[in-house]
């Protein structure tokens, strides 16, 4: 699967003003930066970018 849309996070807008996008190129998730596009996405393995996602979540409900 290509999904070639950006995704803002869901904390753009407002007062939130440093965000990412990210999007799915097949296996790879490509994280960016909203406010300095140029520099160009970091990519990671979709699998990896889960992982990182779970420890997050877990870490969020921690505190």
């Amino acid at each position: 699967m290509i999904d070639m849309e950006w995704s803002k996070s869901s904390y753009s807008g407002g007062a939130h003003q440093d965000c990412v996008e990210c999007r799915r190129d097949g296996d790879i998730v490509r994280i960016r930066d909203t406010l300095n596009r140029a520099s160009g996405p970091l990519a990671f393995p979709s699998e990896a970018w889960a992982v990182f996602l779970t420890g997050v979540i877990r870490d969020r409900g921690s505190t």
